[in-house]
């Protein structure tokens, strides 16, 4: 039989065991944090139609869909997790309630370029409110705040949800007379923080034929700072010159003054007119979080209003709010600055189970009952010497084990090794299950290092 070398293909990820028990605890720590906004869970198949996938698509989208027939039917991988959420909510608009609030954690495939940080198989962890028809502006305002308690859980401080409206540079391109080249100019400035403001500048004037006085404005207009107070002081000097752009600051001022209500601090939030979304569907507030020690690896987690989600797959409004943690990129960066913590558990189990005769009764009933307790059991069935188990212990990390042997079977007792401090007590079961529950409790399990 020939033999194949085994590799995994680029750009999809693989952990070791210590490092994927990380993962899985920020994985459990944002759908904690989800659960209790009174989000519920939803998941949709991996695999949809191709017509499905791509009624909002074409250019990248579609050059980047994992695309393939089986039989007569043209299926594609999901690309992310927004287009299905509006597949299916216009697919069970009837038996849902609305507002209907969900989140998603789960895979998305894109076919670009892998490179660091960037995979073609990745985890997206969503949440989005959609509303039936209207959506009140207290939903944009509560978003920071599910974005505040994700990364202050996590144990991240230092990072800024900057924020933004839509409407406030829609409006401010009509006073220019520029609202034909609305969304155009929209994903030029998106890219000022990547490329600076001379690249943009070029791009606003010689690709999209701004003259040299307006691109001047808009850069203006992107470059009012200070303070979330002076910057809506500052914008106040253009209200009553466009409907739209009033309607912007009147929105942005609304969710910044219920931010501190929402517990949001403002150390951790920004009002920033640079932050625009390229994608063209987004209608109002927008969000970018950013780590503040880490400006350079971009945006960890963004999205905004958007007043359309379906309006391919029905004639139902359906406006909604949300935004999209890159999971396996976030990890990815937190690995690469350092950030991830060693102290995550990994052991499979909480005690391991070591019988030492051949009858294995005992300690086959002692697993049942640490399991009836809620504490993780492994027996170690195998015929090895007393060393080679206990190498096999140290190797998993486990807190505990617990060895049973002849003198143990005669007292009805089992002698419990603190894996860490190296004690050893004879215990009953009974013994074992408080010993072990009361070491157990309170051991928080922090992804990220303090």
């Amino acid at each position: 039989m020939e033999r194949i070398k085994p590799h995994t293909l680029s750009g999809f990820m693989e952990l070791l065991p210590a490092r994927q028990a990380v993962m899985d605890a920020v994985t459990d720590t944002i759908r904690q944090v989800y659960s209790l906004y009174g989000f519920t869970p939803l998941d949709t198949p991996v695999i949809e139609a191709a017509d499905v996938l791509l009624a909002k698509g074409g250019g990248e989208t579609e050059k980047q869909i994992y695309r393939f027939t089986k039989g007569d039917s043209d299926l594609a991988l999901r690309f992310d997790l927004t287009v299905p959420l509006a597949k299916y909510v216009a697919m069970n608009y009837a038996d849902l309630s609305f507002p209907f609030r969900r989140y998603q954690i789960g895979k998305v495939y894109r076919g670009e370029r892998a490179q660091r940080g960037r995979f073609r198989e990745f985890y997206q962890a969503d949440i989005d409110v959609i509303g039936d028809g209207e959506l009140d502006i207290i939903n944009e305002a509560e978003i920071p705040s599910v974005i505040y308690q994700v990364f202050t859980r996590l144990g991240l401080t230092r990072f800024v949800i900057r924020v933004n409206n839509r409407k406030l540079l829609t409006g401010f391109y009509d006073l220019l007379g520029l609202s034909d080249k609305s969304a155009a100019i929209m994903r030029a400035v998106d890219k000022l923080e990547k490329i600076g403001a001379e690249r943009v500048e070029a791009i606003l004037t010689d690709d999209l034929g701004i003259s040299k006085e307006d691109a001047g404005r808009i850069l203006d207009f992107m470059s009012i700072k200070g303070s979330n107070r002076e910057v809506l002081a500052a914008l106040e000097a253009y209200r009553g010159k466009d409907p739209v752009l009033d309607r912007g600051l009147d929105e942005l001022r609304t969710v910044a003054e219920y931010l501190g209500a929402f517990g949001v601090p403002e150390a951790n939030f920004a009002l920033d007119l640079t932050i625009a979304r390229g994608l063209d569907y987004y209608t109002g507030t927008v969000y970018e979080t950013v780590m503040t020690d880490h400006p350079e690896v971009g945006s960890i987690c963004s999205g905004g209003r958007y007043d359309d989600l379906a309006g391919y797959y029905t004639d139902r409004k359906l406006p909604g709010v949300g935004i999209s943690i890159g999971l396996t990129r976030l990890f990815f960066i937190l690995d690469d600055v350092g950030l991830l913590s060693e102290d995550v558990p990994s052991a499979p189990c909480d005690v391991l189970i070591l019988p030492q005769t051949g009858d294995r009764s005992g300690a086959a009933a002692l697993a049942t009952a640490l399991r009836a307790a809620g504490i993780r059991a492994q027996l170690y069935a195998e015929s090895k010497k007393f060393k080679a188990k206990m190498a096999y212990a140290n190797r998993l990390g486990v807190p505990f084990a617990a060895i049973i042997g002849e003198d143990e079977l005669a007292q009805g007792k089992v002698s419990l090794k603190d894996m860490g401090t190296g004690s050893q007590e004879l215990l009953t079961a009974e013994e074992i299950v408080g010993r072990v529950s009361a070491a157990l409790a309170g051991r928080a399990v922090k992804p990220i290092k303090e």
